[in-house]
């Protein structure tokens, strides 16, 4: 019996250059790493940047954490109840939270920032992101870009975590507590999953001390000062 060989991969350069793409929209295109713990401010940052972005001419788009598990990185009931997947599908390419689909979460996040990014957008991304080894593995993809070294800006969103408890939006915190009093564990980040932090990102922001419009100023001037966003 014959076997099928695997298919042969080949990279395929564009026509456009990214100094063309970047004279055109005049920045260079760039992903912006929000990590941090949940209700640490992460995704008001990201939406109040790309806003300032887009109001000052600039090209930039918000990949958010909750945003793209409705469809990307959608999870089994999601898939199954929307998208037509039978039951053995949803299992197969659904991603839920476990360590290995958080894994797998933010390496496809990574490569979709990383696309946007080359196509002269400034990629703004709002994960909890909470293995270090994950978040290096984005941007050392990024460093390997086949058309060049994109640049990824790490900004760690350093609110303690019992601000972040106070707020709860969502309630997790509640749940999580309350799940480990039990003797039932969820695997919730600061809780009883760890969350590693940043050892060298280019900045860090605490929105337990600085306002919303501090923290977007940090970043705006960090981009200009490195020459990737002109007026």
């Amino acid at each position: 019996m014959s076997t099928v060989p695997p298919p042969q991969i080949f990279y395929h350069a564009g026509g456009v250059s990214r100094a063309e793409r970047a004279a055109l929209l005049h920045q260079t295109g760039v992903t912006v790493w929000f990590t941090g713990l949940s209700g640490s401010g992460k995704s008001t940052l990201a939406a109040a940047l790309e806003l300032a972005l887009v109001r000052s001419g600039h090209a930039a788009y918000v990949l958010d954490g909750d945003n793209v598990r409705f469809g990307l990185n959608a999870g089994p009931k999601i898939l199954a109840d929307t998208r037509g997947y039978s039951a053995e599908q949803a299992a197969r390419f659904g991603l839920g939270f476990t360590a290995a689909d958080r894994e797998e979460n933010v390496r496809r996040i990574g490569e979709v920032a990383k696309l946007f990014a080359d196509a002269g957008l400034i990629a703004v991304t709002s994960f909890v992101s909470p293995y270090r080894r994950d978040r290096d593995a984005a941007r050392h993809a990024h460093a390997a870009n086949p058309t060049g070294a994109i640049p990824f800006v790490e900004v760690f969103v350093n609110t303690p975590i019992e601000v972040c408890e106070q707020r709860d939006p969502k309630g997790l915190y509640r749940q999580a507590r309350a799940a480990v009093a039990a003797g039932n564990g969820m695997g919730f980040t600061g809780i009883d999953d760890p969350y590693e932090p940043p050892t060298n990102p280019e900045l860090t922001v605490n929105m337990a001390t600085q306002t919303v419009d501090e923290g977007v100023a940090a970043v705006l001037n960090y981009l200009t000062a490195r020459g990737l966003i002109r007026g």
